[in-house]
Order: structure tokens, then C-alpha cells, then sequence
């Protein structure tokens, strides 16, 4: 069977590349021209004589600058004046706050602000100004393994929730924890046989949930069972800050002691020996490392535990219970009138939490100036930038909000609360506190209508 030869393209298709060749050709000369062209018009003059040195780039060196203390100072009718319409806001329900000056001490507005109010997250203020007033701002808490019988490593909790079970290179939830890694590569290198892991609690007190808490919360990532021994805050996925909370966080430490060694047994809750050997420790960030991220995260159990850890060291019972009695006790020394402040708790998760505007504005301004500003200072740091950082970072728009960038402030929400607190620079370059509370409605009606309040200080001149 012969077969015929294959056919052949036909000849225009040879001819349509020939002139496509050509195209490009021309493009590329035309393009040649085009650039010669261009360099010919815009070539440089020569520059005369004696024409100064072109100037060195200015080397710009940025610099944080406090605000004037000769800033104009606002007046209490000019405040009244621009909050008028903001605060006429339905969805801002039963509303009361307060407005002042810290650098003057004077309250410029204030609507309902005696009246106690539930705060929500906003009751951490309270907890952070009352641990910042009291204790070191370095201190540290020590975790340790100490050596029980028959080779049994007993990890000890002392009361620092931020303990993280990541690796050493690995990142973590809360800033420069201590990790159950850095235990395991002590206790290797002391050379000690490690035969099995145990867990003690000591230093803790009481109920481990306060009975006010809605125990969903655990699972739905706000709380979890409270213990001197903790790891990742109770954290499942550790570096989720959402995340389901374990209902017994003491046995995960020692769990993730025991993975972090290679023994694998059973790990049990003991009562560790006065006299046993300590054959690692770690040190968690300092208290002021700790309050910053409890701040920046609204963390409800790092809340607790620092008042905890503030109860402890005041002599007081380490429980929840005394962690309330410790801070109302701080702050009323410090000079604070806490009379009408009534707690069930420090982290604000509690319905049972009532606060007056009055106080929590009265220690924002304090964190500005007085006697207490030194130590207090720092909480301004922690405080989340309108639309910029923290729960602030999704607010603020600036296209309808003056308060983006220059409102600093904590934020509440629980079911029908919502709650605001902190300090603005407004345009005249003065500084104010406010507390602003909302109850009543949903909090995603609500915090628009606060947000507004807020800017509307940002543009107060307010000297009318």
C-alpha cells in the first residue's frame, strides 16, 4: 500500500510570518527612534557657572515628641458643645461617660458617670493600674521541675498562664514566654534519668471558675478553668487566640513536659517535695511584658492570674476572690475612691462587675499626669491604636472618623454592653481621658455610635 506524502501548509502561511517578522522589525527600529527622540528633547541643560552645590538628602530622624503642656485648654461648654449630636445616638441605649483634663484635673463632660455600671473587658484598667501601682514592674515568674522519687520530674506551677508549650524556635501566642522546651533541655543536660512526669498546683485557692462565668465560655475560647500551673492560657491550638479552651490545663503542662522528654507514661497530679531537688526553671516575661499583652488581647485568664499574682503578694488568699480584694485594695490606696466599684471578678467577663464611668476615667487621666503617672505610664503603651492595632484595628474608619490614628483606648463588649475607655490628642494638640459606656443594645450598633463620641473629641478645640 503506498501512502501519499503529507500535505503541505499552505503558502500564505509562510508569507503571514515573513510579514510578521517585518512588523516587528519596524517596531523595534520605530521604537529605537522613539527613544532617541526622547533622550534628544529631554536632555540636560549644561548647568551654569557658579550655581550652588546640589544639597546633601535631608537625613531624617524620627522622633516621638510629648505634647505641649501649653496646648490650648479646652473648655467644659466647648466639650458639651461637641458632643451634643454624637451622644443624641439611639443605638447607644442607656449611655453615661465622662471627659477630662488630666493636665488640669478638670472634668469637661460628664452624663450619668457615678452611676455603676457593668464594664466589661474595661474592668481590666482596673486590674492592670492596680498590679502596675503594686508590684515590680520586672518581676518574673519562676516555673520549676523539681526531682521526686524514683526519677519522677514534677513540674511546678506558680502561677504563670503564659508558660508555652511551642519550641524554641517556634513563635508563640504571648511575648518571650517562658517554654516547657527550655525545662526538657535543662533536665537533659543536667544528665538526671527522667522515668516518668508528674504536675503540682500549689498556690492556688478556691473555685477555678467564677460562678457568675457561662462555662460555654471555655469551649468558646473567652475563659478557661483557672490553675497555678497553665499552659498557653488553657490555649488548644495555642497560637489561635480564639481557640477552645482544655478544661484542665495543669495535666497538659505535664503532658507536654512528658512529650517534650520522650517518656511516655502516665502523668499524674502530686504534691511536690519541700526538699526536692530543682533541676530546671524558666523565668516568664516581666510583669510589665505581661500586662501589655493582657491589655493588647483582652485576655480574661492572664487578667485573672495577675491579680492572683497581685493577691499573693500582698498577703492576701490566691484566689479569685482575693485577686478582687487585692485590686480594689491597691487602687483605694493609691488614692482611688472605689466605694461604688463592685467585682466578681478582674477580667470584666462577669455580668456581676459594676463600675462607675467616674472611676475608670478618673484612672485613664491618672496614667497621664498626678502622682500616679509614673507608674502608670506604661499602660498607655498597651492601649490598641483606632484603626491601627489590637480590637481597635477594624474600628475607626477614617473616612467618617476623625479619631483614627489619635484615640487610644481599651474596649468592652458583652451582650448588650459596650464600653470604651482611654485618651485622644485632639486638634488643638491637648490630651483627654473619657469613659464611655453603652448597655442595652447589640454592640455592633453600639460601637459605631461610641466610636463617633470619641472622634468627636479629636476635633475639639472646644475653647467656646
Amino acid at each position: 500500500m503506498v501512502v501519499p506524502p503529507a500535505p503541505q501548509p499552505p503558502k500564505r502561511r509562510r508569507r503571514g510570518l515573513r510579514i510578521a517578522l517585518l512588523v516587528i522589525l519596524v517596531l523595534l527600529l520605530a521604537g529605537g527612534g522613539i527613544a532617541g527622540w526622547w533622550a534628544y528633547t529631554h536632555r540636560s541643560d549644561p548647568v551654569p557657572d557658579g550655581t550652588p552645590a546640589q544639597p546633601s538628602p535631608v537625613a531624617v530622624k524620627p522622633v516621638i515628641e510629648p505634647v505641649s503642656p501649653n496646648a490650648p485648654v479646652p473648655t467644659a461648654a466647648g466639650v458639651r458643645a461637641q458632643l451634643t449630636q454624637p451622644t443624641k445616638d439611639a443605638a447607644l441605649g442607656e449611655f453615661t461617660g465622662q471627659v477630662s483634663d488630666p493636665t488640669t484635673g478638670r472634668v469637661l463632660w460628664k452624663l450619668g458617670a457615678d452611676e455603676a455600671r457593668t464594664p466589661a473587658s474595661n474592668a481590666k484598667i482596673l486590674t492592670a493600674a492596680a498590679v502596675l501601682l503594686t508590684l515590680p514592674h520586672d518581676k518574673t515568674i519562676t516555673t520549676r521541675v523539681v526531682l521526686g522519687n524514683d526519677g519522677q520530674a514534677i513540674i511546678v506551677g506558680a502561677g504563670d498562664p503564659t508558660l508555652a508549650t511551642a519550641g524554641e524556635d517556634e513563635q508563640t501566642f504571648y511575648t518571650d514566654p517562658a517554654r516547657i522546651a527550655d525545662l526538657a533541655e535543662q533536665i537533659r543536660k543536667s544528665g538526671r534519668e527522667v522515668t516518668s512526669v508528674a504536675y503540682a498546683v500549689p498556690g492556688f485557692e478556691g473555685p477555678s471558675m467564677d460562678r457568675t462565668w457561662d462555662k460555654r465560655d471555655v469551649a468558646g475560647g473567652d475563659i478557661a478553668p483557672l490553675s497555678s500551673l497553665m499552659v498557653d492560657a488553657g490555649r488548644r491550638d495555642p497560637l489561635d487566640e480564639y481557640s477552645p479552651r482544655t478544661d484542665d490545663s495543669a495535666a497538659e503542662a505535664g503532658r507536654a513536659l512528658a512529650d517534650a522528654l520522650g517518656v511516655h507514661s502516665e502523668v499524674e497530679e502530686v504534691d511536690a517535695p519541700s526538699s526536692a531537688q530543682t533541676i530546671a526553671s524558666v523565668e516568664s516575661a516581666p510583669l510589665v511584658i505581661r500586662v501589655g499583652d493582657m491589655m493588647r488581647f483582652s485576655d480574661n485568664v492572664l487578667a485573672e492570674m495577675l491579680s492572683v499574682e497581685l493577691a499573693e503578694a500582698t498577703g492576701r488568699e490566691p484566689s479569685l476572690s482575693g485577686g478582687v480584694d487585692a485590686v480594689l485594695a491597691a487602687l483605694s490606696k493609691a488614692g482611688f475612691d472605689v466605694d461604688d466599684v463592685t467585682l466578681r471578678d478582674t477580667s470584666g467577663l462577669s455580668y456581676g462587675d459594676k463600675v462607675p464611668a467616674a472611676v475608670l476615667d478618673r484612672v485613664m487621666s491618672a496614667t497621664v499626669s498626678g502622682d500616679n503617672s509614673p507608674k502608670l505610664r506604661s499602660l498607655l503603651d498597651t492601649l490598641p491604636v483606632a484603626g491601627g492595632s489590637g480590637t481597635l484595628a477594624d474600628r475607626f474608619d477614617p473616612k467618617d472618623n476623625a479619631g483614627a490614628g489619635w484615640v487610644r483606648a481599651k474596649t468592652g463588649t458583652l451582650t448588650g454592653v459596650t464600653s470604651l475607655t482611654g485618651v485622644v490628642q485632639t486638634v488643638d494638640g491637648r490630651v483627654l481621658s473619657f469613659a464611655l459606656m453603652s448597655g442595652g443594645t447589640s454592640p455592633e450598633d453600639a460601637r459605631p455610635a461610641i466610636d463617633q463620641v470619641a472622634g468627636a473629641l479629636r476635633e475639639c478645640g472646644c475653647r467656646g
